[in-house]
């Protein structure tokens, strides 16, 4: 990798699909093989952009319209993108970034009320960056929903939407990856970890 060429990876997902920790593994492994790897997540991955997530993902699921929802996290992203992730691709560096703009495409955009077209219209105005690549982990909904809420914490924002908003979420990260094959490379995300991070090292390879 030389400088200004950067490698771009998101992971993306339904909660609980295993994302966060596959993003987390193979930013380990491009590390041994000696890559410099920025692995960072949204929202957040910015010190802006981490005090808006707690606003996000923290409270009542209501506490935001859909509208006032999509704007916080395109300010997140705005920040992140200024301050972590371009200067990392600037110099060369690989970035995994758990989630990005299709998760919004996702949650806000199907799931918050049908706020798409706003999705990808304040994408191009203030953030213009996509991934080289997406890994979409790929994972039954109520598994995932269970792992989900087996997690401690507070950041319980989206689990609790239920198993229903689960399955939508699923189909609506399907359908992305189906209308961009060249960006997203699906991974099955059933079995053990280090199953799916072979998966994962394939798919990158």
């Amino acid at each position: 990798m030389t400088p200004g060429k950067g490698l771009f990876i998101s992971f993306e997902g339904i909660d609980g699909s295993g994302k966060s920790t596959q993003a987390r593994l193979l930013a380990e492994t491009l590390r041994g093989e000696g890559h410099e790897v920025v692995l960072t997540r949204e929202p957040g991955g910015s010190p802006g952009a981490e005090e808006i997530r707690r606003l996000v993902l923290e409270g009542d699921a209501d506490r935001w319209s859909p509208e006032t929802e999509l704007l916080l996290f395109t300010a997140a992203r705005r920040d992140h993108l200024e301050r972590t992730i371009r200067p990392a691709l600037a110099r060369g560096a690989l970035v995994i970034c758990d989630r990005y703009v299709d998760s919004t495409r996702v949650y806000q955009g199907v799931t918050r009320g049908d706020l798409r077209a706003a999705v990808d219209a304040l994408h191009a105005l203030m953030i213009g960056q996509d991934p080289d690549l997406t890994l979409l982990i790929d994972i039954d909904p109520a598994e995932g929903l269970a792992r989900a809420r087996a997690r401690a914490g507070g950041e319980q924002r989206f689990e609790d939407m239920g198993l229903a908003m689960q399955a939508r979420m699923r189909d609506a990260f399907l359908d992305l990856a189906a209308a961009a094959p060249d960006r997203f490379r699906r991974i099955e995300g059933a079995g053990g970890t280090a199953d799916v991070a072979g998966r994962v090292r394939a798919a990158l390879s």
